[in-house]
């Protein structure tokens, strides 16, 4: 039977890997997206003319009455979700601590937690009245246990509150069969470096990583589908890190 997976921020980079790989197995995806309607329609398309089902669908995750209206709306068009991928983040612009904006980082806590509980809470919602036992898989990063000086100290903070919650929430639903896990990638070639101010990030980090390269987006979508899969079946409130050796 076809499971429904939402995977928030799934337009471009790592959630758009994860939303083809989703599709290639099985399930029928809600790609949601914030802004980038074009990418998330490509994908969509993609997704379609490869034999699976996909539904883009605008929404602001750190908005409550937004995530309700996904979640509303999925289940209208796609059935009751089984699963929820909490993709979507935000870094806020490279540099000091002390020299960031901050609006930028409530923002970035707004998207980066808020967004995650708010969808986490209508995930389980619905998992409880479809008597589902689904899978609620975060996205992390290593900066959580790195702290990422004189970059993005507060992304690397609203991560940690992330894994803290992955936590909590995994082992608070764990007797109702309902699992929580987080996937916690190292720098990853997507768009998010020039979004934060330096394109050329990747060349500079990557001699710092044990295995001397970045990630490349379906090198975190696999972990992610793992995680969702009967084959993690005993895994639950545990982070997976994926940083090349961080």
């Amino acid at each position: 039977m076809e499971q429904v997976l939402i995977v928030t921020g799934a337009g471009r980079g790592i959630g758009a890997a994860v939303a083809r790989l989703a599709a290639a197995r099985g399930y029928a995806v809600a790609v949601n997206y914030q802004r980038d309607a074009q990418s998330a329609d490509a994908l969509v398309r993609d997704i379609g003319a490869a034999g699976g089902r996909a539904l883009a669908i605008q929404a602001d995750i750190g908005r409550v009455e937004e995530v309700e209206a996904l979640f509303a709306r999925v289940e209208a068009e796609l059935g009751p979700p089984a699963a929820l991928v909490n993709n979507a983040g935000i870094t806020g612009r490279l540099g000091p601590f002390m020299d960031a904006d901050p609006a930028a980082i409530e923002a970035v806590f707004r998207t980066n937690v808020h967004g995650v509980m708010h969808c986490s809470r209508a995930a389980v919602r619905s998992f409880r009245k479809s008597g589902t036992r689904g899978v609620i898989v975060n996205l992390s990063s290593t900066a959580a246990t790195l702290g990422s000086p004189h970059e993005f100290v507060h992304y690397a903070a609203s991560k940690a509150a992330v894994e803290t919650f992955t936590l909590g929430l995994g082992r608070e639903l764990a007797a109702e069969g309902i699992r929580v896990c987080a996937v916690a990638p190292g720098s990853t070639l997507t768009d998010i470096h020039a979004a934060a101010g330096e394109p050329g990030r990747p060349a500079r980090v990557a001699p710092k990583i044990p295995m001397q390269r970045l990630a490349a987006p379906e090198e975190i979508a696999e972990p992610v589908l793992w995680l969702l899969s009967p084959a993690a079946s005993y895994v639950t409130a545990a982070t997976l890190r994926c940083g090349g050796g961080l």
